[in-house]
């Protein structure tokens, strides 16, 4: 595996290090989990559809894309609130 230099502000930085010792790990296995499990618009949205694809076949559930959308919504919203409170 070759390695490949970043470039960040050196606030970015800082703050990579201070959550990887906080996790007891390294900025590069911080930046290396963080690649590996945040997905690509393209993979949420094949995800999407497969995830519509199993309600709709085991549950007979049709979920439209405007009830996606709304959930995406509300998720986001209560998510916000949350790190908020933790803040």
């Amino acid at each position: 595996m070759s390695d490949a230099m970043i470039r960040v502000p050196a606030e970015v930085r800082d703050r990579l290090a201070a959550i990887a010792e906080s996790r007891g790990t390294s900025i590069r296995s911080l930046v290396q989990e963080f690649a590996e499990s945040t997905l690509t618009e393209e993979e949420r949205r094949e995800r999407a559809e497969r995830t519509r694809a199993y309600l709709a076949e085991h549950f007979g559930v049709e979920v439209t894309d405007e009830e996606s959308a709304a959930m995406g919504r509300r998720l986001r919203e209560t998510y916000a609130r949350q790190q908020g409170a933790t803040a």
